[in-house]
C-alpha cells in the first residue's frame, strides 16, 4: 500500500492566509490599542478629580480604593470597545467564565488576606475605636498606634507592639476603657469581726474622698463584701477621671490611704487563721503574754504623684515616623 506525500504547498498556502490576514488586521488592532491606552489614560483622569480628593481627606484607604477602581473600570471598558473593533465579542464570555473560575481560586487561596482587607474597608468607616484608646481586644490589651489596610496595631501597657488582624478586630469583643473617661476602682479590706464595720467604712470612704485623683461625684462607697473565715470583707469603691490621672496610681494610693487610715483608728484587720494539730502531746511553757504595741506614728512621706503618666504617649507620638503604610483612623470620623 503506497504512503501518501506530505503536501507542503498546503502548509505553506495556509500559513500565508494566515499571515495575510493578521497584516489586514494590524490596523484594526493598533485602532484597539489606542481604544485601550485612552481609556486608560481616561481613567488615570477620572481618578485625580476633586470629588474623590474630598473622599480621601475623611478616608484615606477609601479614596485609594475609588481611585483605583475608577480608572481600572474605565480601563475595562476600553477593553471591550478594543474587542468590538475587532469583532471578537464571542471571547467576553470566555474571559468572563475564566475570570470567574480565577476568582474562585484566589478567594480560596488568599480567603485570610481577603477579609482582613474587607474588614478593614468596614472599620475604616465607621471606627470602633480612635488613637491613642485603650482598649482590650480579644483579650490583648493596649493602646490604638494605628490601623492599615490589613492590621490593627497596639502597644501593650509594657512598651511592646501587638499587631492584630482586622478580621479578628473586626469579630471580637472590645473593651474600650477611653471612650467613657471615668473609671472604677474596687478593692476589698479584712475587718476584724469584733469591730463596728460602720464605722470601717465611714473612716475609708473618708479617706477615700479626700484623695487627689478620687472623684466626687460618683462619690465613694463602701459595703460589705462577704463573711470571711476569720474577718468581714469590706469593699471600696471609688471613679478616677482618666483624662486626669493615672487608674493604677489612684488605686495603689487608695488601698495604702485606707490601710492606714483604719490602722490609725486601731481596726483589727486580722490575718488568716490557721490551726494546726501535733500527733504528739508536749508541755509547752507558757508564753509571755506580748507586749502591747505602741501608737503608729502619722507617716511623714511626700504624697505619691497620681497624674496620667505619659510613658507610652510619647513612644506613640514617635510612631508615625517610623511607618511607611498610612493611618485609617481619624479622630473625627464617625464612631460605633
Amino acid at each position: 500500500m503506497a504512503v501518501p506525500a506530505f503536501d507542503f504547498d498546503l502548509v505553506v498556502q495556509r500559513l500565508l492566509s494566515e499571515a495575510y490576514g493578521l497584516i489586514a488586521a494590524l490596523p484594526l488592532l493598533a485602532l484597539a490599542l489606542v481604544a485601550v491606552w485612552v481609556c486608560w489614560m481616561l481613567g488615570g483622569w477620572f481618578s485625580r478629580r476633586t470629588f474623590l480628593d474630598r473622599v480621601s481627606q475623611r478616608n484615606p484607604f477609601m479614596g485609594d480604593l475609588a481611585r483605583t477602581t475608577v480608572r481600572w473600570g474605565v480601563t475595562l471598558l476600553g477593553v471591550l470597545v478594543a474587542l468590538e473593533i475587532l469583532n471578537a465579542t464571542a471571547l467576553v464570555g470566555a474571559m468572563l467564565g475564566t475570570a470567574g473560575v480565577l476568582g474562585v481560586a484566589i478567594g480560596f487561596a488568599f480567603k485570610d488576606t481577603l477579609e482582613n482587607y474587607l474588614a478593614g474597608i468596614l472599620m475604616s468607616l465607621r471606627q470602633p475605636f480612635s488613637p491613642h484608646d485603650h482598649v482590650v481586644i480579644d483579650g490583648n490589651e493596649g493602646v490604638v498606634v494605628s490601623m492599615t489596610s490589613r492590621a490593627t496595631i497596639l502597644m501593650t501597657l509594657d512598651g511592646n507592639h501587638l499587631r492584630l488582624p482586622n478580621a479578628l478586630v473586626f469579630r471580637s469583643v472590645t473593651l474600650n476603657y477611653t471612650r467613657n473617661p471615668s473609671r472604677r476602682f474596687e478593692f476589698d479590706v479584712g475587718i476584724g469581726v469584733g469591730e463596728d464595720l460602720v464605722t470601717a467604712q465611714h473612716i475609708g470612704t473618708t479617706e477615700l474622698s479626700r484623695l487627689p485623683g478620687v472623684m466626687q461625684t460618683p462619690p465613694p462607697r463602701a459595703y460589705i463584701a462577704a463573711l470571711g473565715d476569720s474577718n468581714v470583707h469590706v469593699r471600696f469603691l471609688g471613679w478616677v477621671d482618666q483624662r486626669s490621672h493615672d487608674f493604677l496610681m489612684v488605686r495603689s494610693e487608695a488601698i495604702r490611704t485606707v490601710k492606714l487610715a483604719l490602722e490609725a483608728a486601731d481596726m483589727d484587720m486580722p490575718e488568716p487563721i490557721y490551726r494546726v494539730q501535733l500527733s504528739e502531746r508536749a508541755e509547752l511553757a507558757a508564753a509571755p503574754p506580748a507586749p502591747p504595741r505602741p501608737p503608729r506614728a502619722p507617716s511623714t512621706t511626700a504624697p505619691v504623684d497620681t497624674r496620667v503618666i505619659d510613658d507610652l504617649t510619647r513612644q506613640i507620638a514617635a510612631e508615625p515616623k517610623s511607618r511607611s503604610a498610612p493611618d485609617l483612623l481619624d479622630p473625627s470620623a464617625p464612631k460605633e
